[in-house]
């Protein structure tokens, strides 16, 4: 949502002061130039992007405008099935996590948090996390560095999108240009028309300019960056679980390994320590299914 109103501010901004000046916003109505910016600006998104990445890019763009951002809440939840699993494996054994890791869809425990389920990225980490635990294929400390090689290459991944809508917000002004050089040969080729004429081309052919810097400065680069924030939130609460996990499998008490989890949280999504200690210590025990 507060994309929506920097938005709105951006265009308002720019519009009243044109108009306080004197300007006549309709002067800027040039669709031909609208045509020529936006076009390109997305034939070079297209020539750019893998297709799956393009979907991508739809996705998180969507993200950014609704806002989507995780709340102490979604931690406080991550922070109860993470419980609930370590102490189930410390009181009956690692082996009793294997039906509820192996199939979470079908668990008891993870039944209890509907919000974690539709994550599915979390889960599927979580899950293939606890699974070596379980196995007892690998030791704590190379568990750790094989959930901190596939937090690296999620991080890589989900900073394709950002890359790319920064090319083109670096690539707008330059598109800007083309646009106006291509109105200048418009109007070169009108001269004959007389003063009117050419004063009019002349302003649509500085209106793809205005709009190029605009649109790249004003709405994409900062659209990116936003992205960019949103991927940051959604690797720490990533991080997160491996840091809990890893805790537990180098012999943490559940309660000690949430707590580590809890203090590597920026403070907004951080829950208050002692809260958390309460409510999951009152979590009745965990069954085995």
């Amino acid at each position: 949502m507060l994309i929506l109103i920097g938005a709105v501010i951006v265009l308002l901004s720019t519009l009243g002061g044109f108009m306080l000046a004197g300007g006549n916003p309709l002067v800027l109505l040039h669709v031909s130039e609208f045509v020529i910016i936006l076009g390109v600006g997305l034939g070079v998104l297209v020539i750019a992007s893998p297709g799956h990445i393009l979907k991508e890019i739809m996705h998180v763009t969507l993200g950014a405008i609704k806002g989507k951002t995780l709340k102490q809440d979604d931690y406080v939840e991550l922070f109860k099935l993470i419980y609930e699993l370590f102490i189930l494996g410390r009181r009956n054994g690692l082996i009793a996590l294997e039906e509820h890791v192996t199939e979470p869809s079908n668990s008891s425990i993870f039944a209890k948090y509907p919000n974690f389920m539709n994550q599915a990225t979390a889960r599927e980490f979580l899950v293939n996390s606890m699974k070596p635990i379980i196995d007892g294929r690998i030791k704590p400390d190379q568990l750790e560095d094989l959930m901190e090689a596939e937090l690296d290459a999620k991080e890589a991944e989900a900073e394709h999108p950002v890359h790319l809508l920064q090319l083109v917000g670096d690539s707008l002004p330059g598109i800007g240009i083309v646009a106006a050089v291509l109105g200048i040969i418009n109007t070169m080729a009108s001269i004959a028309d007389g003063p009117e004429a050419v004063g009019q081309k002349v302003a649509a052919a500085l209106t793809g300019t205005l709009l190029g810097i605009f649109v790249a400065y004003g709405f994409v680069n900062p659209l990116a960056n936003r992205v960019k924030f949103n991927n940051a939130a959604d690797m720490q609460y990533l991080r997160c679980i491996m840091i809990s996990i890893a805790g537990f499998a180098k012999g943490l008490a559940p309660i000690s390994a949430v707590e580590m989890a809890r203090r590597s949280l920026d403070q907004v999504a951080q829950p208050d320590g002692e809260k958390l200690e309460s409510t999951l210590k009152a979590l009745p025990a965990p069954s085995k299914t």
